[in-house]
């Protein structure tokens, strides 16, 4: 018992060493692909911490708190590491670089905000920050991909442009913080009924996987924060 209590910490731990072997390969101009791939690892060990604390029934105090100071790094530093690297390359300002560092900032606000917010329990206000760095994961890997696909070439020439990543860089740390109601991928059983809006998602994701390859990354973040844009507004329609 003694040492299955500690299983789910030391998963966490390794999202956090993720996130630091990821921050120093990001400096590094030639290893950007494979920090935005620690990223990736960082957020399979997230969702196992959980699962392993689920599973073993040792959720702790101490667990809650050691997740949110790892995605503090993994999901908030890393990706703010990666804009700036971004910037960084396609901009001639030195100043406008530093952008990419409102991420941890707004990703500290996040997480700070998610800890003490007991509406979120069975689903999120705001983007949550692992979906937030998938999405810059995406955005990181297409420049190393080689494509022909059109929309593919398409999201790879507009990040290109500085004020496109500007304005989603801002747009995006603001949805984290935002109290806009989004669901959560947690099942609480298999059936279609109560369940519509994550077997649709996840469907999509999927399909455009299929089609996109990782320039589905960012796309399935924005489909996932339409989705819930939308619901928000029938919701509102409902009881208006």
């Amino acid at each position: 018992m003694h040492i299955r209590k500690h299983i789910p910490n030391a998963i966490t731990c390794l999202n956090l060493l993720s996130g630091c072997i990821g921050i120093l390969l990001a400096l590094h101009k030639n290893q950007v692909a494979w920090a935005a791939v620690m990223i990736g690892f960082a957020s399979f060990f997230d969702f196992f911490d959980g699962l392993a604390a689920r599973i073993l029934h040792v959720k702790s105090d101490i667990g809650k708190e050691l997740d949110s100071l790892a995605d503090m790094v993994s999901f908030g530093v890393l990706p703010g590491v990666l804009v700036y690297v971004m910037l960084a390359t396609i901009s001639t300002n030195s100043f406008v670089p530093l952008v990419g560092f409102i991420i941890p900032v707004f990703s500290a606000l996040r997480l700070a905000k998610f800890n003490l917010d007991t509406r979120q329990t069975e689903s999120f206000l705001g983007l949550p920050v692992p979906a937030h760095a998938i999405f810059w994961v995406g955005v990181t890997l297409l420049d190393f991909t080689i494509t022909n696909n059109s929309a593919n070439l398409m999201m790879q020439q507009a990040f290109k442009q500085p004020f496109v990543v500007i304005i989603f860089t801002i747009m995006l740390s603001l949805l984290l913080v935002s109290e806009l109601p989004m669901f959560s991928l947690k099942f609480k059983n298999l059936y279609w009924a109560g369940n519509e809006i994550r077997y649709g998602f996840l469907g999509s994701a999927v399909f455009l996987t299929a089609l996109l390859g990782v320039g589905a990354l960012p796309v399935t973040i924005l489909l996932y924060v339409l989705i819930s844009i939308i619901a928000k507004l029938r919701s509102n329609n409902k009881v208006g």
